[in-house]
């Protein structure tokens, strides 16, 4: 830990005169619930003025204007941005808890013949389910199923959602989402079966529970690897953008849930990007409920990890929502918009759009009443945004930024306090008016 009170007058007073900062340029932006301290100002016995780069465990000398930061560092914050996301990663299938609605398990012998019911399925008309409604099937019963006994019950399934009756579709693309939500072999079953590409097929229904069904299948499908290649072979990407764009909210949110595991192969980030996934990400985020929120900023996330999309989210007018969003403090998402938004802020475009819609202001309130990991994030992404730009360090100062950087280069993270410090030495520096 630092000691911010081992410092030197002569640094003191230097910094004290370098950062006379010309502060009358543009009146700020009204401040939230965050108390104004921009009438702050620095005193010579203030504790803040020298860092020396052994105290802190880093080397700051590579981040010299923020020109040159460290190559491994920035691998670093690659591998932080990706733990911050995990929870959301390691996303459970079928997030709208169909299996809740389920009925009770039935007897061993009922199993049976209900096995041999299905089997007996005609894609005529719906006359032919008999008694057996689709209500009174019990698919977490088939679960105990041997692989073998499943096999004829799926291929039926696959062989109905080819039906010209639009109910038998409906609730085949459901028993097979709820027969791929658990089990990995049965989505290996129902995979190597045939199924993926006619539930593709029905990703462009014009009845939105059987579209709902049809995504929500293939997302569960999509979380056993060798089922990725072949749902994006089959040309899953664009009609799960449609469904982003046209579905119900659980629709959206479980397609959302889908790009996001195709991402995981690197190519179809690009992929999903050019087919118009993020603008439809981005109305999600804004209008989705928590759940669509949160697995809408994951899929982003995601993508952006790849420069072109970054560009696409900036264009798409993301960063304003993302600001926002951790501005509100709502919705639980606040941590990971800081996350997206220290990812975006790696483009140029990405830097302009954070200063011109007011995210300094909100990214120091983060620092100051934020959550840890929250405050290790925003000063992540003001060091990137400070560190070539003197009015982006005027800004800072201006919305008293002065006090929770020092309080958090004592108290943050290993990393925030890094960053802390790395900011309060950018605050030091003369002022370049070249930069």
């Amino acid at each position: 830990m630092v000691s911010l009170c081992e410092t030197s007058h002569n640094a003191s007073a230097s910094f004290a005169s370098s950062s006379n900062l010309t502060l009358n340029t543009q009146k700020p932006a009204p401040r939230s619930m965050r108390t104004r301290r921009s009438s702050f100002s620095w005193q010579q016995n203030d504790p803040i003025s020298d860092f020396p780069s052994g105290s802190t465990g880093f080397s700051l000398s590579s981040e010299k204007n923020g020109e040159n930061i460290n190559k491994s560092e920035e691998i670093g914050e690659f591998a932080d941005l990706s733990q911050a996301f995990s929870d959301f990663s390691a996303y459970s299938s079928d997030i709208s808890g169909e299996l809740q609605r389920l009925a009770a398990i039935p007897s061993p012998d009922a199993l049976r013949r209900f096995s041999g019911e299905f089997q007996r399925f005609s894609c005529e008309n719906d006359d032919h389910l008999g008694s057996q409604k689709p209500e009174d099937i019990c698919v977490e019963a088939c679960e105990t199923l041997e692989l073998v006994e499943l096999d004829p019950l799926v291929k039926a399934l696959i062989k109905n959602l080819e039906s010209p009756s639009d109910s038998l579709k409906r609730m085949s693309a459901g028993k097979l989402r709820l027969l791929a939500k658990n089990r990995p072999e049965n989505r290996a079953l129902i995979g190597s079966s045939g199924a993926i590409f006619p539930l593709v097929k029905l990703l462009r229904s014009h009845d939105p529970l059987t579209q709902e069904n049809a995504v929500t299948a293939l997302l569960n499908l999509s979380l056993y690897e060798a089922n990725k290649a072949a749902i994006t072979s089959s040309g899953a990407i664009k009609p799960l953008v449609y469904v982003l764009k046209t579905g119900t909210a659980i629709a959206k949110q479980n397609s959302a849930c889908a790009l996001l595991s195709l991402a995981f192969i690197e190519e179809n980030k690009i992929s999903i990007g050019a087919a118009g996934a993020i603008p439809s990400l981005v109305a999600l985020l804004m209008t989705g409920s928590s759940r669509g929120k949160k697995d809408a900023l994951t899929t982003l996330y995601k993508l952006c990890s790849v420069r072109v999309n970054k560009e696409r989210a900036v264009n798409a007018g993301v960063v304003r929502v993302l600001v926002e969003m951790v501005g509100e403090r709502g919705w639980g998402v606040t941590d990971k918009a800081v996350v997206v938004l220290s990812s975006l802020v790696g483009i140029e475009a990405g830097k302009k759009a954070i200063v011109e819609v007011g995210g300094i202001e909100v990214l120091v309130e983060v620092i100051e009443d934020g959550s840890e990991k929250g405050k290790e994030f925003a000063a992540s992404t003001l060091v990137h945004l400070c560190g070539g730009s003197s009015e982006c360090r005027r800004m800072l100062i201006r919305e008293g930024a002065i006090p929770p950087l020092v309080a958090l280069s004592q108290s943050g993270t290993a990393r925030a306090k890094h960053k802390a410090a790395t900011l309060l030495r950018y605050l030091r520096e003369p002022r370049n008016e070249s930069i």
